[in-house]
């Protein structure tokens, strides 16, 4: 148990980071901000795992190796948005075609986290729901279970192999730079989103049909 607390405490600090790193630029975060998000994020990740780990200990071995999946996919469920809360507080900027900027939207930065959120799961996904099945599969060979030494350096291997395929799908599934209806994108506010469009139209010549926005990595 303290080996699975503190892998997925360091898996999840990383995941933190990367997060931030990779959030629009132009919605800043404070440092409580970011502190709230970094335990909140770690925490959920550990509760998951050690609570999972708990429920599964009579389970087949091969359900025990799923909990990690299920780990970081109820982490990054909770550390992406966490570590990004600041656009979905102020709302991210969204842009014309001519890349005219025309507001601020909140709409826009809930569609842009949870394109990241269902895109790093699937980055996941195969490696850590596949690979246990191959390993639980490749130990029972006689060689395997003779060269015990292997069983590690294989793991790193294949999900190297993974990663290196699903890292440009994932992150290919959506365009980082992606567009929206426009009522859709301020139709919380309907007033407020016809005043804009009037604006626009008077300023610029013609209504915006489409908003496009930076949804981040």
């Amino acid at each position: 148990m303290p080996a699975v607390i503190f892998w997925q405490w360091v898996n999840q600090s990383f995941n933190a980071l990367v997060n931030y790193t990779n959030r629009n630029a132009a919605s800043p975060t404070s440092v409580r901000q970011m502190a709230v998000a970094y335990i909140t994020a770690t925490s959920t990740a550990v509760a998951t795992a050690v609570g999972m780990n708990m429920l599964t200990k009579k389970a087949p071995p091969l359900v025990g190796r799923w909990v990690p999946f299920a780990a970081v996919a109820a982490a990054n469920c909770v550390n992406i948005p966490m570590m990004r809360q600041q656009e979905l507080i102020q709302g991210i900027c969204v842009k014309d075609r001519n890349h005219n900027e025309i507001g601020h939207s909140q709409r826009a930065a809930a569609l842009g986290i949870t394109q990241v959120v269902i895109s790093r799961i699937t980055m996941a996904a195969p490696g850590m729901i596949l690979l246990p099945i191959i390993m639980e599969r490749l130990e029972k060979l006689h060689f395997m279970t003779k060269a015990k030494v292997l069983h590690a350096p294989l793991q790193v291997l294949l999900s190297g192999c993974f990663l290196i395929f699903m890292v440009p799908v994932a992150c290919g599934l959506f365009p980082q730079k992606w567009y929206w209806l426009f009522s859709l994108c301020f139709t919380a506010r309907p007033v407020p989103a016809l005043q804009l469009q009037d604006t626009i139209k008077a300023k610029y010549g013609e209504p915006v049909p489409y908003i496009y926005f930076n949804k981040g990595l």
